[in-house]
Order: structure tokens, then sequence, then C-alpha cells
């Protein structure tokens, strides 16, 4: 094949190659460009029997490189990232320190009234509105206010320093 660099159909049967054996890279023209110039570079000291083939070949062979590359970058870059990561995990310590908390709390539970305790652990722990309760333990709406506020009370007053 003669080459000729003007010649379109010499340009898309090439590309076509090129694409077929990178199967079927995005960057197949940037392939050819760079293998073009490398092709350039080559004939400026020696003869070029098939250019086309020169083409595909080397654009094949950058192809090759290029996804080696971003498989070594790849992995590094997962590797760096596995060091930066951050384990939401608390600590030791914190863990110990918050056991030790609850500790104080659930002992600061028992020393309440049982309806205090009782009114306390259904707004906190179940989740129930003070109207939700106050009809639930057929009390007024006032005096759940009150319970939960003596009980509020007295653990911010217990767990002080903890």
């Amino acid at each position: 094949m003669t080459f000729f660099p003007q010649d379109r159909h010499f340009w898309a049967s090439v590309l076509r190659r090129i694409v077929k054996r990178t199967r079927g890279r995005p960057d197949a023209e940037d392939l050819l460009h760079t293998a073009f110039l490398r092709l350039e570079q080559y004939r400026a000291q020696h003869a070029v029997d098939d250019p086309a083939a020169f083409l595909i070949q080397t654009a094949v062979n950058i192809g090759v490189d290029a996804h080696r590359r971003e498989r070594f970058t790849a992995g590094e870059s997962v590797e760096t990232q596995c060091f930066a990561m951050v384990d939401p995990a608390p600590l030791q310590d914190e863990v110990i320190e918050a056991r030790a908390r609850l500790q104080r709390v659930t002992e600061g539970l028992a020393r309440m009234s049982p309806r205090t305790r009782q009114i306390f652990l259904l707004h906190r722990i179940d989740g129930l509105k003070y109207r939700d309760i106050a009809e639930r333990l057929e009390i007024s709406q006032s005096a759940v206010e009150k319970h939960i506020a003596k009980a509020s009370l007295f653990l911010a007053q217990w767990t002080e320093g903890w």
C-alpha cells in the first residue's frame, strides 16, 4: 500500500484496524495521532516499507502501555486511599468511656422512682410524645412534662463530670 497522508480512506482503514486491535478504546484517534508523530520521527532516519502496519502496531503498543500505566496508577491510588481512610469506629478508650457513662446512667435510672423512670424511658427510648405517654398512663400531659424534667435534671447532675 502506498502511503498517502491526505487519503481519507487510508486513515479510516488504519483507524478501524486500530479500534479493532485495541478492543474499541475510546482514544483510538489519539493513539493514531501519536503513532503518526512517531512514524514521522522514525522516517527521518529510517525507511518504512509499510506505513500502515507501522502506524497500527505503534498505536497498539501505545495503547497497551497506557493501559498498564492506568492499571498501575489506579492500584497505587487505591492503596494510597486505603492508608488515608479513617475508620468510623470509635477508639478503644472512647468505647471504654462510653460504657462507663452508660453504666453511670443505668445506676442513675435505678435510683429514680419507678413512675419517673417509666415515663422517661417511654419518651427517650420508645420515642413517644408527651401526649401519647399521658394517654397511655392516664395522667395529664403536665405530669409527664414534670416527670421528664425531674429525670433529666437528676441524670444531668448524676452524670456530671463523667
